[in-house]
């Protein structure tokens, strides 16, 4: 333990070592003791793929700003990280000014105009497996493009003729694979062989890319130089639009001119809680990331996790417990807010806070069975977060996504780029369990032009107004878990960035009615003893990318932390 007291923010924080609780997972602490962030004093951007990274600081070093730094990476991750950085899906930004003012831009994907309630059904009413994942009726309206460029034209200060030139280049001439990008490759490889024209990009001669190899996209570069020289009319209005849309026709879709035409994206204003001292900021519907986490943080509050200490059987219990609450207002009341009403100052008012807390028994699990509520929608897991801090105090966090890995594993013609599976995140027919083992319900239920519920919280912390963590994380539902512990991990339990993002993770998401942990959470002796409380667990190699900044609030350096799990990121700044 001892070694874990003294790690950077702990010992700033002049915690003493006996403030940690003895029962908290030894071994996992100890392992995490010497992971050091990446500091730097003036920038930093953090990405899941280091030529992303590096592209950004590059814009920064030019005197662009956070948001310049934000569009060039976004593109950048569609060339370098195309299983989920994309041009064919969409997202979530948050953008914190220098002045103090936090906003949140949705370019979350939209159904289709043609969209139908029963589109996933047979004629007895059952689901068709695979019709909303591997096919072109699981396609929803692409929102990045106009996401991106929105942001730029509003907050900005290069234009996108400059921001985009670096994706194009890497697209044009490629980029040389390390292993962790030949690993994501190889969990597709099989079904890039399926379409003529993915294999075309993504095998190579008929075979996986090995590490060394130069992955091109000729055609993506060619999209990529549209929209340079178009913007979004170009890609809304334009070639692409056509391309993707004669694509659809082709192949049994419902995607139409005018849903391109119609798509909008939103300025809205963002959730935010107090948590100790400090105010977590996050995104509102139509994702539920930011009511999630900060309802978690509601029930939690009065509890002394930093008393218990990390890994603790009484932690866990009490985290796992406010999240099964926390998961079953989400499923029950949230969605896209132009289609469902979302009470969120109900959801989070003192007093419902205070009657789902005294549900908590001190000493047994809470059956999912006796949590009353709707039952609500998931969504896919392979989606990229990003953070961005720059020199003049500026912060960006952009979670954006194209639902499963590869996304529907398409490509429209010539175009370049792969094709989300999004319309998956609604409900295909209440009741039924997805493919990520939940059931949906009815509030999330197809509608022309809806957007599906989300889990996406790129979220900005604030410590007396001042800027403090820029944090967020992909992996569907367990986004909202990864995201609010890499916040307690430094609030509660001291851990500098990096330890934050690399420590083993738990996630209760209400239905099924187990607890995920990842490796080495578990001590032999807390998991006996949260086995005798009621509690049944699945061990998960891993989930989630959280890429995250920290202001040291003592020398006002940045601590960038590429997440483990993502061993081709990077964290760089001057």
């Amino acid at each position: 333990m001892a070694a874990f007291a003294i790690t950077p923010l702990a010992a700033r924080a002049g915690i003493p070592a006996q403030a940690l609780d003895a029962t908290a997972a030894p071994t996992t602490i100890a392992a995490l003791a010497h992971d050091e962030p990446v500091t730097a004093r003036h920038a930093m951007v953090v990405t899941a793929q280091h030529l992303a990274t590096e592209i950004g600081v590059d814009i920064l070093k030019k005197g662009g700003n956070a948001v310049d730094a934000a569009v060039a990476v976004g593109y950048a991750l569609a060339v370098v990280h195309p299983c989920c950085g994309n041009i064919g899906g969409g997202g979530f930004m948050m953008v914190h000014l220098a002045g103090g003012k936090t906003v949140f831009l949705d370019f979350r994907e939209k159904a289709p105009l043609a969209a139908r309630t029963d589109m996933y059904l047979d004629a007895k009413g059952n689901v068709i497996p695979g019709k909303s994942t591997k096919t072109y009726l699981g396609v929803g309206v692409p929102g990045t493009v106009m996401g991106l460029d929105t942001a730029l034209a509003k907050y900005g200060t290069m234009p996108l003729a400059e921001v985009i030139a670096p994706a194009i280049r890497l697209a044009r001439q490629g980029y040389v694979l390390q292993a962790g990008d030949v690993k994501i490759l190889d969990t597709r490889a099989a079904g890039f062989a399926k379409y003529p024209n993915v294999a075309a990009i993504f095998l190579k001669h008929g075979k996986p890319y090995q590490v060394g190899d130069r992955l091109v996209q000729p055609q993506l570069a060619r999209t990529l130089q549209r929209i340079q020289k178009g913007g979004t009319e170009a890609f809304y209005r334009g070639e692409i639009a056509h391309a993707v849309v004669a694509a659809s026709a082709r192949h049994g879709g419902i995607l139409s001119l005018r849903d391109f035409a119609d798509y909008t994206v939103q300025w809205d204003a963002p959730v935010s809680c107090e948590y100790h001292g400090y105010t977590f900021v996050s995104d509102p519907p139509p994702s539920s990331g930011g009511a999630t986490i900060c309802e978690i943080l509601g029930i939690l509050r009065p509890y002394p996790l930093a008393r218990w200490g990390y890994g603790s059987a009484r932690s866990l219990h009490y985290l796992v417990e406010a999240e099964r609450r926390a998961f079953a207002d989400r499923n029950s009341y949230l969605g896209d807010p132009a289609f469902v009403h979302n009470d969120l100052g109900a959801l989070l008012s003192p007093s419902h806070l205070d009657r789902l807390r005294a549900t908590i028994q001190p000493d047994a699990a809470t059956p999912s069975s006796a949590i009353k509520g709707n039952l609500g929608a998931t969504e896919g897991t392979n989606t990229t977060n990003y953070s961005i801090v720059d020199q003049h105090g500026n912060a960006v966090v952009v979670t954006y996504t194209i639902n499963y890995l590869f996304g529907n594993g398409q490509i429209a013609g010539d175009t370049g780029f792969f094709l989300n599976n999004e319309m998956d995140d609604f409900t295909s027919k209440p009741g039924v369990p997805n493919s990520f083992g939940l059931v949906q319900g009815k509030s999330n239920a197809i509608e022309p032009g809806k957007r599906p519920l989300s889990s996406m919280a790129p979220s900005i912390v604030l410590h007396g107004h001042k800027l403090f963590m820029v944090t967020g994380s992909p992996g569907g539902s367990t986004i909202i878990s990864t995201t609010l512990e890499s916040f307690l991990n430094v609030v509660d339990f001291h851990m500098n960035m990096q330890q934050s993002v690399d420590a083993p993770r738990v996630h209760q998401q209400w239905y099924p009615d187990v607890v995920f942990v990842e490796p080495g959470l578990l001590t032999p002796g807390v998991s006996a003893k949260l086995g005798k409380m009621g509690y049944r667990f699945k061990v998960i190699p891993s989930w989630g990318a959280d890429e995250a900044i920290l202001v040291d609030p003592r020398t006002h350096l940045l601590e960038g932390a590429n997440d483990r799990r993502r061993p081709s990121g990077l964290a760089a700044g001057f």
